[in-house]
């Protein structure tokens, strides 16, 4: 009896302990991301605009290889996965569907980043090209990095017997803002260069074209399932991104004089997305297996997964505000304080996790029930809709604690 006792106990440790683990790697690589991005105020402030391009740019990443990560991590689960370059194996085709939507998804963010600032009244702002070369090359620059830790991950939790529901979402989606940040900076030298821009984002508009072609017709099945479902939901998530980047424009000069809650942000929105990735992964799992009921009144099991990934929430946002306290300090940055730092990330984390949970559940559970695949549909919601929560609750805190 006692060992029964113990072997459930020692698996949530272990859950716990990996989870905890890739949070903190994962709140890290973010606020080295947000570093470089308060670092860039020269770059922002030339290119207008730039800033409500980050969170939809930054998201990208984290929905397009985090789900993914969350579709290796039930071959893994269900004993299909095999390491092989082939281009009909699960990983290859999983690579395939990544990469053309990568190079889709950027292009088609860009051209609804312009769209957004003019809705918006965001001006004055970058030109559609400037937007759609920033976002396509910045995107793939990233891309390239994220999509290989992501098929590394994997092979590791074969290997060294990793659960990649607890390690793949916070790892991929805040690694994937330290590679983006910097990419899309890069990819900035090539913009307002006038001929040179028109002539780039012409081919970037046209190549994404060809992908979308080749991409929706393609003989892989899975190639073709993973790219035809999930083109609608990034789609939407990229709306949902970019108006969390417009929250965040319309304070650039708060974040500017606070250079601190910009190094901040990627860390705090990654947070809150790696949280409800995590869950809904587990869920996906579950659900796969048979080892759950999608119901609209979440189980027992449900509940416990939701309790123990909310207990990991407040450890991990104080790192948030104390790294963003301490990288600020070491490079020179302004900052309001650690003390406002931690009442800011508090009271917004507060909010966004009990979001996190209920996102996390009802968005898996839908697709689940719908015949959707909860891996390809559950995470790019959770992580777009977690951002703008996010972004809202943050700027919110903001205001609340007096340093916008």
């Amino acid at each position: 009896m006692r060992a029964a006792t113990r072997a459930p106990l020692a698996a949530r440790t272990a859950d716990t302990r990996q989870r905890l683990v890739a949070l903190v790697v994962g709140v890290v690589a973010a606020s080295a991301g947000g570093l470089v991005l308060a670092s860039a105020e020269g770059t922002l402030i030339d290119l207008p605009g730039l800033l409500l391009l980050v969170p939809g740019a930054i998201a990208l990443r984290g929905n397009v290889f985090g789900a993914m990560g969350s579709r290796l991590g039930t071959a893994v689960h269900t004993g299909t996965f095999r390491l092989s370059a082939r281009a009909d194996g699960v990983v290859g085709q999983n690579l395939l569907g990544a990469a053309a939507l990568s190079l889709l998804l950027s292009a088609v963010l860009g051209v609804l980043a312009r769209i957004t600032a003019l809705l918006f009244g965001i001006a004055p702002t970058m030109s559609l090209a400037d937007f759609v070369v920033v976002s396509t090359l910045g995107g793939l620059l990233a891309s390239v990095g994220v999509g290989m830790v992501t098929v590394g991950l994997a092979a590791g939790s074969v290997r060294f017997g990793w659960d990649l529901d607890n390690v793949m979402a916070p790892l991929v989606s805040t690694l994937g803002d330290l590679a983006t940040v910097p990419a899309l900076v890069v990819a900035a030298l090539l913009a307002d260069r006038a001929g040179l821009t028109d002539a780039v984002g012409l081919g970037v508009l046209a190549a994404s074209f060809v992908v979308l072609v080749v991409a929706w017709r393609t003989p892989l099945d899975e190639v073709r399932r993973i790219f035809r479902q999930s083109v609608p939901v990034l789609a939407i998530a990229g709306v949902l991104d970019l108006v969390a980047g417009v929250t965040v424009e319309k304070r650039l000069d708060d974040l500017l004089a606070a250079e601190a809650l910009l190094v901040l942000l990627p860390a705090f929105l990654g947070t809150a997305g790696a949280l409800g990735g995590i869950l809904s992964s587990r869920l996906s799992t579950h659900f796969h297996l048979g080892l759950d009921d999608a119901t609209p009144l979440p189980s027992r099991s449900s509940l416990r997964e939701a309790r123990s990934v909310g207990l990991l929430a407040v450890p991990v946002f104080v790192l948030c505000a104390a790294l963003a306290q301490w990288a600020s300090v070491a490079t020179g940055q302004t900052t309001p304080g650690l003390g406002d730092l931690l009442l800011v990330v508090l009271m917004a984390g507060a909010v966004a996790t009990v979001l996190v949970v209920l996102v996390a559940y009802y968005t898996t559970m839908a697709a689940f029930r719908f015949g959707l695949d909860p891996d390809t549909y559950g995470i790019p919601m959770v992580l777009s809709v977690l951002d703008l929560v996010g972004a809202f609750t943050l700027i919110l805190a903001m205001l609340a604690v007096g340093v916008a």
